[in-house]
């Protein structure tokens, strides 16, 4: 609902003709208008943008596209609405500064009033525009048919006599007005699961006491706190009751909302903010990583963009990646090399990091630098890095410290991570074979591929293979590195932390398999006191990932992934980095960071202070699935999958049946049960999917968490979009427990 009186968004009611800006030759005018339930901005044909879609709203040129026609538009007049997810972004030129101004502050406006919006509100705002999508004639009714395509967007069966039976019509007019299909709404919504949780700890069926709902968190919610605090405070802040409020109770609305806000969900909101110790060195950490983070699509065709960057550390990287060869007008550029990749300035890419590093977390971030560049270029790259970053680019290592530095030390500073005048590799004469590097660039690596068997998009790959050369390297661009390749042996002997700056040792994602294989305790026990990268294959043209979690089994910490491919790989590195403030660094489990201790991934119940656990999963019900597939009449059969991932013991998969034909609110009651024997490792994924006997089943939504992180007792589970974006009201109710497993002894 609009905010009366404010001015920018009458503005945006009555609507302005702006240019829509794909690039410096497509320029075209629009009119943007702002629809009544401020909701939805209209344009051309009736093409919508979904304000909840929003992100961000971002000022003048701060986009490639906008500066590419900086010459031509003044900075403020332009502005950017980027989308959540991996949709491009709207680039926008207003007619006047006025006008800019205007939609640039009624959109911020529109965007917190979104984010200040609490779950019954938003819920209502859910049913408001269903019924403004099936009131098809606008009469501000529903005849019978619109109800029934209604059900059917919101992926409900219903035999027609029955609907007919069910349609809350008190003024038997044959249609549902506005209060009408609120009423009908909550008669298809009533939850019959949570109304019997409720009823078995009411003592009268009607309402929770104090004293019940502080039974009810001891025994099902096993909640830490003081009961009889929380449940003061549970009372106060969800029970819509005024009347009940004044009796210390709560009413099965206020329950209703309570399990349905972050407090009942399934991740711990302790576990939101920064809560671990940022204090020990970086080596003990997993680090939000991205490959190739200049890319927007595959690793041969894709478009690259300084889009990339600004996405990735806006979601908590703190590693990115920049690949540099030489440019025009001497100049670096950054691209894929030996492919048809489109081409970005060095410059371009130096400006975002340096804009964004810090937006989201405060704690350092790595630039992972693949230098192709000339002698003369690379001094240009020292002078871009000096000039724009100035003193946020650590140069030194910190005197006085012993061993790696900590996040704690490092906050607000970027770090150069390349090779370096003076490293181990000078030692062998500047260029080092993969070997003894353990490191190869992607281009290194596609050279190996067999010549006459990889075929993509008709490019015979054999055409842009390069030649291996010896790399001659800049002392202006040596100074700024802190972080470089170590020499690696497969003993890892030999790996260790120099006096003036630190190693890092890199892997693709097959030559860090081998070493798991062949020597997982010793690559534990090296990660346990120097930093290690993994990188995807040279064979994923499509910016396809591996699965980072057998990396962090053997406690890697730099885990590289494709940020612009969404998937399995992405689902697990979001929730991994859900935790601890979003902040891009997750301390490891104790047993990974202690030199003395060897943790074999292969062998976890030889660990010290072993205790594995059962993790009990009763997947109860869903609500408000979205629908998967185009076609009209098809409702989703949904089924639940949940996925442990940890070491390679505790790797384990369980399904739910499916449902026929019900995607509104499907009820289960089944139970899944996992043995998982080193915990503080495992990630828990819920799949669901769209059943179907003759093809692949339908992704549907997931979430992806820690189990350190998972809540015991009723919890709903609040489902992501295969882009990681939220999918409200989209649900799962479930029932957790984790119990300590007796004899360890008799898993071995």
């Amino acid at each position: 609902m609009c905010i009366q009186g404010d001015d920018n968004l009458q503005s945006m009611l009555v609507g302005t003709v702006m240019r829509k800006i794909k690039s410096r030759s497509w320029k075209k005018q629009r009119y943007f208008k702002l629809q009544e339930d401020c909701t939805t901005i209209w344009y051309k044909s009736k093409k919508a943008v979904s304000v909840s879609d929003v992100e961000a709203i971002r000022e003048g040129h701060q986009s490639e596209v906008l500066l590419s026609i900086a010459d031509e538009f003044p900075a403020d007049r332009c502005f950017t609405l980027v989308f959540r997810g991996r949709r491009g972004n709207l680039d926008l030129v207003a007619e006047s500064v006025e006008e800019a101004q205007s939609w640039i502050r009624g959109m911020k406006k529109l965007i917190e009033n979104l984010e200040n919006m609490g779950e019954r509100e938003k819920l209502d705002q859910w049913i408001g525009d269903l019924f403004k999508k099936a009131d098809k004639n606008k009469d501000g009714r529903m005849n019978f048919k619109e109800v029934r395509d209604l059900l059917k967007m919101m992926n409900v069966d219903m035999n027609d006599s029955f609907l007919f039976s069910q349609m809350a019509d008190k003024s038997q007019s044959g249609t549902l007005e506005d209060d009408e299909f609120v009423l009908f709404y909550k008669m298809l919504t009533q939850r019959e699961d949570l109304l019997k949780v409720f009823q078995d700890y009411s003592a009268d069926g009607q309402k929770l006491s104090q004293s019940d709902l502080e039974d009810f968190l001891k025994e099902e919610q096993l909640e830490e706190d003081d009961f009889q605090q929380k449940a003061k405070q549970l009372i106060e802040h969800y029970e819509p009751s005024d009347t009940a409020k004044l009796l210390n109770a709560m009413t099965f609305d206020g329950f209703l909302m309570y399990l349905g806000s972050s407090e009942g969900s399934i991740f711990n909101p302790r576990r939101r903010g920064v809560f671990q110790d940022m204090s020990q060195p970086l080596c003990h950490y997993f680090i939000s990583s991205s490959h190739n983070t200049y890319l927007m699509e595959d690793q041969l065709r894709g478009q690259s963009s300084v889009e990339g960057y600004i996405r990735a550390l806006n979601r908590g990287c703190r590693c990115v990646e920049v690949d540099c060869w030489d440019g025009a007008n001497g100049e670096p550029i950054v691209y894929h090399g030996h492919t048809f990749t489109s081409k970005i300035l060095f410059k371009d890419v130096v400006s975002a990091v340096g804009k964004y590093a810090f937006k989201v977390s405060e704690y350092p971030v790595i630039l992972s630098i693949e230098n192709h560049c000339s002698i003369e270029q690379q001094r240009v790259m020292a002078q871009h890095l000096n000039h724009i970053l100035g003193d946020k680019l650590l140069k030194t290592t910190l005197d006085g410290k012993v061993g790696l530095p900590s996040p704690e030390d490092l906050k607000g500073k970027i770090l150069l991570k390349a090779k370096k005048i003076g490293g181990l590799e000078e030692s062998f004469n500047g260029m080092v074979e993969d070997s003894l590097t353990g490191e190869a660039s992607d281009e290194d690596e596609v050279a190996e591929i067999d010549k006459d068997n990889l075929h993509r998009d008709s490019i015979r790959l054999s055409h842009l293979l390069p030649q291996k050369t010896k790399q001659h390297l800049s002392k202006e661009l040596s100074d700024c590195v802190v972080y470089c390749k170590s020499v690696h042996f497969s003993s890892f002997k030999h790996s260790r932390i120099h006096s003036k700056f630190y190693e890092v040792t890199s892997f693709t994602e097959s030559k860090a398999r081998k070493h798991l294989r062949d020597a997982a305790a010793e690559f534990v026990h090296h990660n346990s006191r120097q930093l290690t990268r993994v990188y995807p294959s040279g064979f994923r043209t499509d910016s396809s990932n591996f699965n980072p979690q057998e990396m962090w089994n053997a406690g890697c910490q730099i885990v590289a992934l494709n940020f612009q491919t969404a998937g399995e790989g992405m689902d697990m590195n979001d929730g991994l980095f859900s935790q601890n403030g979003h902040c891009g660094y997750v301390l490891k489990p104790v047993f990974m960071r202690e030199a003395a201790k060897r943790f074999d991934p292969e062998m976890p119940q030889n660990q010290d202070g072993y205790q594995p656990v059962i993790l009990t999963i009763q997947v109860i019900s869903g609500q408000q699935l979205p629908k998967v597939n185009i076609k009209e009449d098809s409702i989703v059969d949904p089924l639940v999958r949940v996925e442990i991932h940890g070491v390679p013991i505790d790797q384990a998969k369980q399904e739910t049946r499916y449902i026929e034909n019900n995607g509104f609110n499907p009820v289960w009651y089944d139970t899944l049960r996992f043995t998982v024997h080193t915990p503080e490792l495992a990630m828990v994924r819920f799949v669901v999917e769209d059943y179907d006997k003759t093809s692949k089943n339908d992704f549907v939504g997931q979430y992806t968490l820690p189990l350190s992180c998972m809540q015991q007792g009723y919890r709903h589970i609040h489902l992501l979009s295969k882009d990681g974006t939220t999918i409200p009201p989209s649900s799962l109710f479930v029932h957790i427990r984790i119990t300590k497993l007796d004899k360890p002894s008799s898993l071995s």
